[in-house]
């Protein structure tokens, strides 16, 4: 009987299972994180760009406009550096694990009219 007993395979598919479903969410989990910080960082170099150019112009509202689809979330720090105007967004993609990523993007651009040259 002990010897029929050590060929029996009943449960091994179970155990098996058991063991790899937490990995493999916790793959995919960290996979679909990552695309979303991704996204995040890509819809802030966007609009950071977006703001400095506003800015630059002198399109206050436009740039007011742009931050305001950002949300509440999104602290903005700017610097004027010569003829450049620079925006720099900060911003923490979500929460849970993600709260502890911050993403940054800083993008500038020339103000007009400001030393520029024909």
């Amino acid at each position: 009987m002990l010897a029929a007993l050590r060929h029996d395979e009943r449960g091994t598919v179970t155990a098996e299972f058991a063991i790899v479903v937490p990995a493999v969410l916790a793959v995919l989990g960290l996979v679909i994180g990552g695309i979303y910080v991704a996204a995040h960082r890509i819809t802030l170099v966007s609009a950071s760009a977006e703001i400095a150019r506003s800015e630059a112009r002198g399109d206050a509202e436009l740039a007011q406009k742009h931050l305001d689809s950002l949300g509440d979330r999104v602290e903005i720090e700017r610097v004027e550096d010569g003829v450049l105007h620079c925006v720099t967004l900060r911003s923490r993609p979500g929460g849970g694990p993600l709260a502890r990523i911050a993403v940054e993007s800083r993008s500038c651009a020339a103000r007009i009219g400001e030393g520029a040259t024909s």
